[in-house]
This record gives C-alpha cells, structure tokens and sequence, in this order.
C-alpha cells in the first residue's frame, strides 16, 4: 500500500542499496554500524520511558496488571520479556503478560493475517480481564498493526493506562493512549525487515521498563538478584553468592544455611528483605539464635537458621555506618529467617 511508504520502517536504506554484492565481511560490518545508532535513539525517547515506569510501578503498587500487545516480532518480544519475570524476580506469572496476534501458536510460525484483527485483540483483553488501573503496552514498530491499535483504544475505555511503543516518528494507526514511546530507528539493512534495528530497540526498551519497575519494586539490593527462583544449579550457586555478599559469611556457611532451608531443592524461591537502617560507625559482631543445621522447621513458623558470629565490614564511603540487616527466604509458604541484628555495645 503506497500510503505507507511515508514510514520510515518502509523505506529502503540508502547504505544498503547494493548488499547483495557485499562480501559477508561487509554485510556483517554494515549490520553492526548500523545497530551503533540503535541505543542513541533509544536514549533520545528516555524521558517517555521513565513515565513508563512510573505508570507500571503504580499499577504493581496498587494490585494491577501489566500487559504486553503485539503482532509477530512485536508480539513474540512482549512475550519474552514477561515470561523472563517470575524467574528473575519471584514474581507471579500475572504481573507481567505477554499477549500475541494469533495467539501462542504465533510464537513460533507467522499467523497470516493476526495483526489485522482488531476484534481479536479485544477478545484476548477480555479473556485475560483486563481492568481499569492496568496497563497495556502496545508494540508495533511501524504502528500499522490493527490488533494493537484496537488493545490500545480498548484498553483507554476501559480505564487502563494505555503506552505506545512504536520505531516511527508517528504510530500509522493512531489509538488514544497515555504516553507514546517513539524509537525512530531508520530505514533497515533489508527494506521492512523491522526484526532487526526496530526489533532491537524494542528489546532494549522492554528490558528498560521491566527491569527499572522492578528495581523500584524492592526486587534488587545493591545490584544483586536477591529475589530469584533458584530452579536450577546455576541459580543454587547465585543464591548462595547472595548470602555470602549480604551477611559477609564464607562460602560454606552460605551453602549450609540454604541446605538448612532446604533451599537446594527444585521449585524454590530466594527471597531477601533486607531492611537497612544507620547504627554506629564502630563494627559490631552480627549475632544469631543457633538451631541444628540439619533440623527441619516447622513448617508453620519461621525457621531461625544458625550464622556464625562475625565481624561486619568497615564502613567506608561506598559502606556508610554499620546496617541492620534482615533476609528472608521463603519456600512454598515456609520462611527461614537469617537475623542478623548489628547492635551497638
């Protein structure tokens, strides 16, 4: 349709116009200066980004949802970033949803013809109850995907909080919306092949949004996953490097408190409070009720693990003052509680 030519995912890149002679050396070196630009026009669209985040925090904060909507790579995105949540951060699986034209079966083959339903789109917000104080991320990179202009107006009707991610200066199917977030990306090494430059940009704003919302969210201390789900032994080991970071314990006392909490297991998550609050400057030893390492809790109380006494860092500029800290982790309803109290003498 010649009335889209106007979009700049439409138009041909003038660096590109002979790549089919290139080398591979070449096309690859093309490829990558090309990708250079991405992160710039990424950071040109930061200040609609942060208003993002502060809409998805506040629906969290409040018992709301957020939603991902998108056709094709738009949609298989969204997807990837909320399946990467419960994972990474011990979320619910409803915090964040993904939601594709097509639905899962597009995930791996292209659905003729999905994003041009906008009354699918409505279906699928419904089947998920979507509400008011929710919010719907629509993703197209060129904005002419029906199904996502259709979740976007629905969405605003509706009362949800409504954000327009799109790599065009302007969406080609408008919607009433919130906020757009607009990545405009340029023409692609291959005309209209938005998986590559727009499809990068939207990774890099989906990462953006999810991962800021959930640093606001209390889900990372320092810069530390303290919130995982340790499923596997990579995750088993990063727990225990967790506990080793936060408490100063060595190695084997970090392993013995997760052995202790039966925190080695299939299906468990590692859950930290830290709560941090100003003592004396001085050092303090850390101090812990002691339990058999190997007793079984209780599993309708919380099970006071045994930690060694040991001396908390120094305080430095990066250390500022002695910190009350207390962990927490939880499995599957049951709580070991690592309490270590830096009490002044």
């Amino acid at each position: 349709m010649s009335e889209r030519r106007h979009l700049t995912t439409e138009q041909p890149n003038p660096l590109s116009d002979s790549v089919d002679d290139y080398s591979v050396s070449k096309i690859l070196d093309l490829i990558n200066k090309e990708d250079q630009a991405v992160a710039q026009k990424v950071r040109e669209a930061l200040p609609e980004i942060k208003d993002t985040v502060e809409l998805t925090t506040s629906a969290l904060r409040n018992g709301n949802r957020v939603f991902y909507m998108g056709a094709g790579t738009s949609g298989r995105l969204g997807v990837l970033d909320a399946s990467e949540m419960p994972p990474t951060f011990s979320v619910p699986p409803g915090w964040f949803t993904g939601i594709i034209a097509g639905g899962d079966e597009a995930l791996r083959r292209s659905i003729e013809g999905a994003e041009d339903k906008a009354d699918a789109a409505i279906e699928d917000l419904t089947t998920h109850g979507v509400e008011a104080g929710d919010v719907i991320i629509g993703i197209s990179t060129s904005g002419a995907a029906k199904y996502v202009q259709a979740a976007l107006n629905h969405g605003n009707e509706i009362g949800s909080k409504t954000i327009y991610l799109t790599c065009t200066a302007k969406p080609f199917y408008p919607a009433n919306v919130d906020l757009i977030i607009s990545v405009d990306v340029g023409p692609e090494i291959i005309t209209g092949s938005t998986r590559m430059k727009a499809g990068t940009a939207t990774k890099m704003v989906l990462n953006m949004i999810s991962t800021a919302t959930m640093i606001r969210l209390g889900k990372v201390y320092s810069n530390l996953m303290v919130d995982l789900m340790a499923v596997n032994e990579k995750l088993v080991d990063r727990g225990i490097r967790i506990i080793q970071d936060f408490s100063n314990l060595d190695i084997e006392n970090s392993r013995k408190i997760l052995v202790a909490a039966k925190l080695n297991r299939n299906n468990v998550a590692i859950k930290t409070e830290i709560t941090l609050t100003r003592a004396s400057p001085s050092v303090f030893p850390l101090t812990a009720k002691q339990i058999p390492s190997n007793s079984d809790p209780n599993p309708n109380e919380p099970a006071k693990i045994a930690t060694p006494s040991v001396p908390f860092p120094n305080t430095s500029a990066e250390n500022p003052g002695n910190r009350s800290i207390k962990g927490r982790i939880n499995r599957c309803g049951r709580t070991a509680i690592i309490n270590k109290d830096l009490i002044p003498g």
